[in-house]
């Protein structure tokens, strides 16, 4: 796939080196396996995969999932999109919410996500994680810019390609949004070796788009 929005080329100060570890202002990004902590999703995945693999004729990788943390001296926030939940938005620092799979069925929770932007939140499953944290960049105004850019982020319809793009929705498109529009150098970031982000691409390009109008 595709990781290079227009605009991307040598990486300047603001960008981090590969590398992993906690940084005290700047933007980290975590992999995690597709299903972490749930056996049906991660078997799904796994079928969803290898039917993939063996359209585009290719070897079957492993998929992931992707979040991201940022953090401004104290302050830290995690970002993620995932299905809703119970409790309260406040809870876990909701902006947003969008529809899964049909706009039509959004009224009911279990075809709605949320995107989070939570203070002091955790990530499930991140023991799982691989290769991660990856700080992406180190630089307090971009990190600023990831938190003022997660309410703005397009509530498209997760599983489905509604704009186009030649992938799906979902919560790797969130993530390559994010960095994108927020001026990390996207050619930098890949997914961990023999790893694949589905919707990835799908953030990208949506970010591309708004760029150049």
């Amino acid at each position: 796939m595709s990781l290079s929005p227009p605009g991307a080329g040598t990486p300047d100060a603001a960008d981090a080196p590969a590398g992993n570890g906690p940084v005290s202002d700047g933007v980290m990004l975590y992999w995690l396996p597709l299903g972490a902590g749930g056996h049906c999703v991660r078997r799904n995945g796994r079928v969803f995969e290898l039917l993939v693999a063996r359209h585009e004729r290719r070897q079957v990788r492993d998929l992931y999932h992707s979040a991201l943390e940022v953090r401004l001296g104290t302050r830290r926030f995690v970002i993620e999109m995932t299905p809703v939940l119970g409790g309260g938005a406040a809870n876990r620092g909701v902006v947003c919410e969008g529809p899964v799979g049909c706009r039509r069925l959004r009224r009911s929770k279990l075809f709605r996500y949320e995107i989070r932007s939570w203070r002091d939140g955790t990530i499930p499953d991140v023991a799982e994680a691989v290769a991660s944290p990856s700080t992406v960049s180190v630089d307090a105004g971009r990190a600023r810019e990831v938190l003022r850019l997660v309410p703005l982020v397009p509530t498209l319809t997760w599983g489905r390609d509604e704009s186009r793009t030649g992938e799906m929705w979902n919560s790797n498109s969130l993530t390559a949004w994010l960095l994108a529009r927020s001026g990390h150098h996207m050619n930098t970031i890949r997914p961990p070796e023999r790893g694949r982000a589905p919707g990835w691409n799908a953030g990208l390009v949506i970010a591309a788009r708004q760029q150049n109008t």
